[in-house]
């Protein structure tokens, strides 16, 4: 009989959010069970959860009828529980069979290692699924692909596995190297494990699942064998929710004027040939999937990746930007994603965030600050976008989320951009600072600011643009006006295969 992982009332909280939401559902050895669900939607906390990486505030899971509560990864492995995640953890220095036995290696006379006896086993492994390795060889001499299977040779050289989860495993694969994947995935399936398969990818979850688990903001809102729900039927239920009547309440009427930013065929390391226009007083939002390269695009705009073809226009003029100051010079400003790493400076006061983007203006030639300025700037700052601190001198990173977001956008705008670039905006906001953000990029639109929004919330990106680009795959695959944008056409358009050559 095959092993069975049962999740009970599963809730876990972060800092104002409810990242599970009461989460029952089973797992069953013998077949492949696929979580689907937007980004956000719950699938890869769990999975953290179950790991040991997170720990539950309510609920339990049982692996076999025993209840289980793993504090760390270590003690969920020690139980039979495997994780594979897209971030490789492996050691690239050593060898396959070292690696498929780190943390057991057998040992000898005076704790001498028995290399002999663990490329001996590491092999038969290797032999037993099918690939064309030595365990002698170096791990950081093999495909992408290959060391993806030295993770799941290392959990199946347990001999107590009873589950293995795959987090998004194919980001990086080519179709040969998925066809070996699902080929082991299909052995251990038959062999009574537990797996779980979390991927966006309609037509890998076609080919690989039996069952379907879907997600919802947290929530499980249903299961079917695969075979018995449609692809609508599917997007249906990830979507499922209303947009509510915070966009509707939205002042959108504005005047949309000349084309101001024109990017052309442009390319990164990390970007395909993207092309778009965005217009004075206009949002573009752009939606995807995790990976689908939407901030990849920024960064190629700005300076911050590397450009290796196409160009960019501002104003119709050549924007060359070697680096994101560059960018900042020429009045293309951006508030990045990561607000912690690559927006607030956390030490330094409020004000001084605040108008530290406004050094050059506010410096004589010799490189002096007016400190009166800054102070003016801070104050002004504070004023215009209703930042909550009862002082200017306070640390930054003593606001709360949607103030120090507040901060980085205040710091932005005053230095008089044309194009503003915003990244996730409300990422870890509460709702009604959401509110007041959706306010005010509106209101930057209507005072004639060309805007770039990038977003996972669909409602977001559908309730404040004029148009929705849509990536997939590091391309830009379709574009449609966000008055005929809906959540199911933008995931369709986001996951289908056919949409790449559009």
């Amino acid at each position: 009989m095959g092993n069975v992982i049962e999740f009970r009332n599963i809730t876990k909280y972060f800092p104002g959010v409810k990242a599970l939401d009461d989460i029952s559902f089973t797992a069953r050895g013998g077949e492949v069970l696929a979580l689907m669900g937007e980004n956000g939607a719950g699938k890869s906390t769990l999975l953290k959860v179950l790991n040991g990486d997170y720990q539950q505030d309510m609920g339990d899971y049982l692996v076999n009828g025993e209840p289980c509560h793993f504090s760390s990864p270590r003690e969920a492995v020690a139980a039979g529980i495997g994780v594979i995640y897209q971030e490789r953890q492996i050691m690239l220095e050593l060898t396959v069979g070292e690696n498929i036995f780190l943390g057991r290696l057998p040992t000898g006379f005076l704790g001498h290692i028995k290399m002999n006896e663990v490329h001996e086993r590491a092999q038969k492994i290797i032999d037993e699924f099918g690939l064309d390795m030595r365990s002698t060889d170096r791990v950081k001499d093999l495909s992408v692909a290959y060391q993806q299977m030295v993770e799941i040779m290392k959990a199946y050289s347990r001999e107590n596995l009873k589950m293995i989860a795959f987090d998004e495993p194919t980001a990086s694969l080519s179709d040969a190297e998925i066809d070996s994947l699902f080929r082991i995935i299909r052995k251990l399936r038959d062999e009574g494990k537990v797996i779980i398969y979390v991927s966006h990818r309609m037509a890998e979850i076609r080919e690989i699942a039996d069952r379907v688990a879907i997600f919802k903001d947290g929530c499980f809102v249903g299961e079917a064998p695969i075979h018995e729900i449609t692809d609508k039927q599917l997007i249906e239920k990830m979507v499922g929710r209303d947009l509510g009547d915070v966009f509707a309440a939205l002042d959108k009427d504005k005047q949309i004027g000349e084309v101001v930013l024109e990017v052309k065929g442009l390319s990164s390391p990390y970007l395909k040939d993207a092309s778009f226009v965005v217009r004075a007083g206009e949002v573009v939002g752009f939606s995807g999937l995790v990976g689908a390269g939407r901030t990849e695009v920024v960064r190629a705009i700005t300076g911050a990746d590397p450009r290796t073809g196409g160009e960019v226009l501002l104003d119709g003029k050549p924007l060359v930007c070697r680096s994101p100051h560059d960018a900042i010079k020429n009045g293309v400003v951006m508030v990045s994603e990561d607000r912690k790493l690559e927006g607030i400076i956390p030490r330094m006061s409020v004000g001084r965030n605040i108008a530290v983007g406004s050094l050059d203006a506010l410096s004589n030639r010799f490189g002096v600050i007016d400190k009166k300025r800054e102070t003016q700037m801070g104050v002004d700052g504070k004023r215009e976008f209703n930042i909550k601190t009862p002082d200017l001198e306070k640390p930054i990173v003593e606001l709360s989320g949607g103030n120090q977001q507040k901060a980085i956008v205040a710091r932005w705008l005053l230095t008089q951009p044309r194009v503003l670039i915003l990244d996730e905006p409300t990422k870890g906001i509460d709702v009604g600072a959401k509110s007041e953000f959706y306010n005010m990029i509106c209101k930057f639109a209507k005072e004639g600011l060309a805007v770039i929004l990038i977003s996972s919330e669909m409602p977001e990106v559908i309730g404040l643009s004029d148009r929705i680009v849509v990536m997939r795959g590091r391309r830009i695959v379709g574009e449609i006006p966000a008055a005929e944008a809906t959540e199911e056409t933008l995931l369709t358009m986001a996951m289908m295969e056919e949409h790449v050559h559009e």
